[in-house]
């Protein structure tokens, strides 16, 4: 019978939790289980290294060059390679639009062969590469994928243009969960695509330097872009697909912390931070407002290696953010824009983590790559210029790092078994109070 309101426990009534031998092996047998199962830092994906065993597939390989960096940032994908005797036969394409014909050989998604065998007939989308670049209108970047239960044949097809299609032919390489390779018998060709545009568009033959000095708040960028000499490859770029420009304001050089000074860079160094301001992709506002692949290569990651000098790029308070992992910018104003080339002011100077990190990189080692930018990286020396807010990241599937340091796994590693920690330790203190 339930005590009165009046009634009061003594303590021989209430359940003190006591250890028995019994509880102890439990509680140990679930610590062990609960680190065992922590996760660890993702294995790097070299493309170009998973398909070399391949001599089917070796024109294919060569021609994925062009976006090896837009891979770097991927955890997982399926990549519809074509082999060698079929490229004969593909149509021919012009160099501009070869990178995002190939983009749409790339599906987002980790896909097995037994996902395939569940397709329904009625098929599946299944989002690509191309529709990261915000050149693919609608959902015109996606594939559709159907399986004939008659016959198990998998068809690939445009959803907007569905005589460009392809069959799987068989399975060529699996890393589950990461990356997996289906052979197919045809280039599929996006929707809308000018597959034979010319190369180069009509070059503006702007003077950069010019419309920098214009703009009335970039003069220090502006001698220092005419100063190294860099300027007169950015204007060579203006044509083909084209530059989008990050020019810091005056006063972002102003602010930069005592233990950064560009000037004492060396040239070939301050060349890289330079080129780190630039896409080598035209951008409109509206584009960077939208980008659904936040993680960008500029034109420092052409010249260090693929997944090194990237910047992530997202939408914060209403504006565009450009963090460099040690730097949060945002975009200001738009000095210029005219197709192929677009020129923005940016709050401050995009500092690449790989000179004024933590571990920054000594030697370019073309080929080579550095892991994307963190949020909690430090400023140079320790000194102030962390970020000024998180951003809050566009939809894209998380990025995982293409040849992953040593110290960072080891970092990562370290990293896991704390939060295992404190999950263990947590877990055993509800259980010491339930038993």
């Amino acid at each position: 019978m339930p005590p009165s309101s009046s009634s009061f426990y003594s303590v021989s009534d209430l359940a003190i939790p006591h250890f028995t031998l019994k509880t102890t092996f439990i509680i140990s047998y679930l610590a062990v289980a609960l680190v065992a199962v922590a996760p660890l830092p993702s294995r790097s994906i070299n493309i170009t290294a998973v398909l070399s065993p391949f001599p089917d597939f070796s024109q294919f390989t060569s021609l994925l060059a062009p976006i090896s960096s837009d891979l770097a940032g991927r955890t997982s994908l399926s990549l519809l390679a074509v082999p060698n005797s079929r490229l004969s036969s593909a149509p021919h394409l012009s160099p501009s639009a070869l990178p995002d014909v190939l983009r749409y050989h790339v599906l987002l998604q980790f896909l097995s062969l037994s996902d395939l065998h569940s397709l329904p007939p009625s098929g599946k989308l299944f989002t690509t590469l191309f529709q990261t670049t915000g050149r693919a209108p609608s959902n015109s970047g996606s594939l559709n994928l159907t399986r004939d239960p008659r016959n198990g044949i998998v068809t690939i097809t445009s959803p907007y243009s569905p005589s460009s299609n392809a069959t799987v032919l068989s399975l060529v390489k699996t890393l589950p969960y990461n990356v997996t390779v289906f052979s197919v018998d045809n280039l599929i060709l996006p929707f809308g695509l000018d597959l034979m545009a010319s190369e180069t568009h009509p070059n503006l033959g702007l003077n950069i330097t010019k419309a920098l000095i214009d703009g009335k708040n970039f003069n220090v960028a502006a001698s220092m872009l005419a100063a190294s000499g860099v300027v007169e490859e950015f204007e060579a770029d203006e044509g083909g697909a084209g530059i989008t420009m990050f020019v810091p304001v005056d006063d972002a050089y102003a602010d930069l912390p005592p233990a950064v000074s560009l000037q004492s860079l060396p040239a070939d160094k301050k060349a890289v931070v330079l080129k780190f301001h630039v896409l080598h992709s035209y951008y409109p506002l509206g584009s960077l407002e939208s980008v659904v692949n936040p993680l960008q290569p500029t034109l420092a990651t052409e010249a260090m290696g693929a997944g090194s000098f990237t910047l992530n790029i997202s939408r914060v308070n209403g504006s565009v953010a450009i963090n460099t992992g040690i730097v949060q910018a945002s975009v200001t104003q738009t000095v210029f824009d005219q197709n192929p080339v677009a020129i923005f002011g940016v709050s401050k100077v995009l500092l690449p983590r790989e000179i004024f990190g933590k571990n920054p990189i000594t030697t370019p080692k073309l080929g080579s790559t550095a892991p994307p930018p963190e949020d909690d990286a430090l400023s140079p020396e320790g000194s102030p210029g962390a970020m000024d807010g998180q951003p809050s990241h566009l939809s894209s599937p998380p990025g995982f790092r293409e040849d992953m340091q040593s110290n960072a796994a080891a970092s990562g590693v370290r990293g896991s078994k704390f939060k295992s920690s404190i999950v263990v330790a947590v877990f055993v203190c509800c259980i010491g109070f339930c038993i």
